[in-house]
């Protein structure tokens, strides 16, 4: 995350949101509980090719482990996301 954007939960579209530049970045997610089904992630084209997606996803698995919750990766590229980061396996919801 840049100094001048700022993560936040948007609770009542069910999505995090990524302010940069004007540009915002998402991703949505259904609650159940404790543990969000993270659906989609995605990243404005002016946005893409910097890491943005990473740096995006990486923040909202640091949010949902700092509230104690869990997450079912949907979306492949979170779910990849998680396969390379081995240390945020464990906030991956087991059946």
């Amino acid at each position: 995350m840049t100094a001048e954007s700022e993560l936040v939960d948007a609770v009542t579209r069910s999505r995090f949101e990524w302010t940069i530049d004007t540009q915002v970045a998402v991703v949505t997610y259904r609650r159940e509980g404790q543990t969000l089904w993270l659906d989609h992630a995605g990243v404005p084209a002016a946005l893409g090719g910097r890491g943005m997606g990473s740096q995006l996803v990486e923040a909202v698995l640091q949010t949902v482990r700092r509230r104690g919750e869990r997450v079912v990766p949907v979306c492949s590229f979170i779910a990849t996301y998680i396969a390379r980061h081995p240390e945020h396996a464990d906030l991956v919801a087991s059946d």
